[in-house]
Order: C-alpha cells, then structure tokens, then sequence
C-alpha cells in the first residue's frame, strides 16, 4: 500500500492541522494530489509560502531518525513511508513550532541513546537493530509523556505521532479497517452493508 500526499493531509486534517491554511497550502503547493507524500523537494520555495531550505527545529537529520524509527513500526506492506513522514512532519511543524521543536528534542535523545549503546547514529542502524534499540529504552512499554523522561517523551512525540499519522491516514486505515476516518461518516452506504467474511 502506498502512502500518498492525500493520505499525508488527511492525517494533518485529523491532527487538527487546518490544511487549508499554511501547512496544507504548502503541501498542495509542493506535490500532485496522487504523488507519494513528499516527493517535491521542501526546500526550494520562496515567499511567505514554505520552507526556504531552513527547516527550523525539524530538519533533515531530524526526519531521517523519524523515517527509520517509522520504518520500524509501519507494517512493512506500507510503501512511501519517507514522503509520508516528512509531509506530515513538516506540515505539523508549519502549523505548530512549538511541537516541532519539542518533537526534535525526542528524537535527539532517541538519536543520542542509539549513539551511546550502539555508537551509530539511530538512522544508520539496520532495522533489526533499531527496534531492538527501542525496545531496549522501553519506548514500546513506557507510559507516553510529552514533559517526562527520555523514553516517555521518544514514546509521546515518535512513536505515538508516527503511528497516529499512519492510522489518521485513509490508507493506514485501511490496514486495520478503518476505512473511514473518524468524524467522518462514511455516507449511507458504509452503514448499510454487512460485514465483509
């Protein structure tokens, strides 16, 4: 299943991103409605409209952590996961500054336990050894906290966002049955038919 710049804005849209405003304009600026999510380059624009190749506190070491951990946690059935996960990101970060750089401060402490246990970068490990460095900081049990330690905060601004984006998402939705997001009804004939055996 490809990830899309539609499915990138439908989960912007269920995280409360008005994606007819700055964040949402930027994206259908940068992309074709049916391209993989993230395919223009972010860094080229000028004005008042986007980026101008200065990320702000999400930047491109930031969203390759971001990328592997998503790697880690996406099904692997999900293509497009790097497109995706850079427009959600940036789009999230165009609309609220302040998340964005809390977010990068989590992935910073993902990136520095991964350097200090493993002494690679997070994003440069194999993906065996990512997962066994999450699980290891306990981000997989941990109560999520965006204000608490390391691991709780990893677990809040990584884990959680990344996997609320895939499911917010119509796609990601799709690979749990969700087929409708939610708030969004469906129409009358979601509710009519049976259910599929």
């Amino acid at each position: 299943m490809e990830l899309t710049r539609r499915d990138a804005l439908a989960a912007l849209g269920a995280a409360g991103v008005a994606v007819g405003g700055g964040a949402g304009m930027y994206l259908a600026s940068r992309e074709s409605d049916d391209a993989p999510a993230g395919t223009a380059d972010a860094t080229e624009t000028s004005g008042d409209d986007g980026p101008t190749g200065d990320d702000g506190p999400i930047g491109e070491a930031e969203l390759d952590v971001l990328v592997a951990a998503a790697e880690v946690f996406y099904p692997s059935e999900v293509e497009g996961v790097e497109g995706f996960v850079a427009s959600f990101v940036r789009g999230r970060a165009t609309d609220r500054p302040d998340h964005a750089r809390e977010q990068a401060d989590a992935v910073a402490a993902l990136d520095d336990y991964a350097r200090n246990w493993y002494e690679a970068g997070f994003a440069d490990l194999d993906l065996g050894t990512r997962d066994e460095a999450l699980r290891a900081m306990s981000v997989d049990a941990v109560e999520a906290d965006p204000a608490g330690e390391d691991d709780q905060r990893v677990r809040y601004y990584v884990r959680n966002e990344l996997l609320f984006a895939l499911y917010a998402s119509p796609t990601g939705g799709e690979l749990v049955g969700l087929e409708n997001p939610q708030g969004h009804p469906g129409g009358t004939a979601s509710y009519q038919r049976g259910p599929e055996s």
